[in-house]
């Protein structure tokens, strides 16, 4: 089913579980791509595929191998082999989201798909596995992108112009507040995201400079980041609503329900479990408790980041407190680790609100 046409002519396809990009005609293309990956001017179609999240070993995959299994389904798909680079991915191609950037002669198109529920993660995070020798671990979610520009751009802008792509991305991730699922920080990205930058040779225009300061870079920040945005929410409901919760927020600290409700009962808040959690989850959307939870965790980034030491930190969060919900009991916490403390001071005070709600209801 043909999904998209572009400016330059490249005719997007979705075939089952692929997304298929043809070319008119000959382009320029870097990419991550380990089928034809590299930098190539002899390709004639790039493709993003989906494969389901499992337990995926390579000699169990049809031609018993990685790089089998991308021969295989460039069979499938009935593209030639050594002039085809493709994209394995876990989200569902019906989640892909297109969009387009232009001004005046120049227009480019961002094909993305997406998830980072699960390998989300911050560059420098520590590691699950060493790969050596060709090893491969397949991991669910990965943010893929392929990025086509109806422009000529020579080989070193077309390599800027996936810099810029990278930095949208992770853009937009820090614009979710979309947790790490490695460390305590906000996902610059997943583990496995792979990226595909086409630029139309044919163009009668050329540009050099990819990089923020042009408009070719404007574009291609606005598109990807706007992109890696609506396939997230479509893949996984990654979204401003879902994360306008403090729960959601405090996911990244590794911090739940039963973290609340141990607090609850060592403070003595008198309610069952059941209706404990009811009344915890109706809060956790209040955007004054949201912010609060935003702020502390935010203090908690530049503590972690080496900008802020532990005691301005703890002092800026009890202040804080205090002024979200006068009546929390807030002790001065001098010496405590600033994670453990904000967190649990936190804790407490949304338990307050819950107490005194409830003897509202007592008659």
């Amino acid at each position: 089913m043909l999904i998209y046409e572009t400016s330059s002519g490249e005719k997007i396809y979705r075939r089952d579980d692929s997304i298929i990009v043809y070319f008119p005609g000959p382009r320029r293309v870097v990419s991550t791509a380990r089928l034809n990956g590299g930098y190539r001017e002899d390709l004639q179609a790039v493709f993003n595929h989906h494969m389901p999240p499992g337990d995926h070993k390579p000699a169990d995959l049809p031609g018993g191998s990685v790089e089998g299994y991308l021969e295989y389904l460039t069979g499938r798909l009935n593209l030639p082999y050594r002039h085809t680079a493709g994209l394995l991915t876990a989200a569902r191609m019906e989640n892909a989201s297109i969009k387009t950037a232009d001004y005046r002669e120049l227009a480019l198109t961002a094909v993305v798909t997406g998830g980072v529920e699960v390998n989300g993660g911050r560059a420098g995070d520590p590691a699950r596995h060493y790969e050596l020798d060709g090893q491969w671990t397949f991991v669910g979610g990965t943010i893929n992108i392929i990025l086509l520009i109806d422009g000529n751009l020579p080989p070193h802008t077309l390599v800027r112009a996936i810099v810029t792509a990278t930095e949208a991305k992770a853009a937009a991730l820090q614009e979710l507040v979309a947790p790490s699922r490695y460390s305590h920080g906000i996902a610059t990205g997943s583990g496995t995201d792979q990226i595909i930058a086409v630029s139309n040779v044919q163009c009668r225009h050329s540009f050099t400079d990819a990089g923020k300061h042009s408009k070719l870079g404007e574009l291609i920040g606005r598109a990807v980041k706007e992109a890696v945005k609506e396939a997230l929410d479509k893949q996984t409901g990654l979204n401003p609503l879902r994360q306008c919760n403090f729960l959601v927020r405090l996911e990244r600290y590794v911090i739940g329900l039963d973290d609340f409700w141990r607090l609850a009962q060592s403070d003595g808040i008198g309610l069952s479990r059941e209706l404990y959690l009811e009344r915890l989850r109706r809060l956790a959307t209040d955007e004054r408790l949201v912010a609060l939870a935003a702020t502390l965790l935010h203090l908690l980034d530049e503590y972690e980041w080496g900008l802020l030491s532990g005691g301005a930190t703890l002092e800026a969060g009890r202040n804080f407190i205090r002024a979200y919900v006068p009546s929390a009991a807030v002790d001065e916490g001098k010496g405590s680790e600033p994670v453990n403390y904000l967190i649990k001071m936190f804790i407490r005070a949304v338990n307050e609100i819950i107490a005194k709600q409830e003897k509202a209801f007592l008659p």
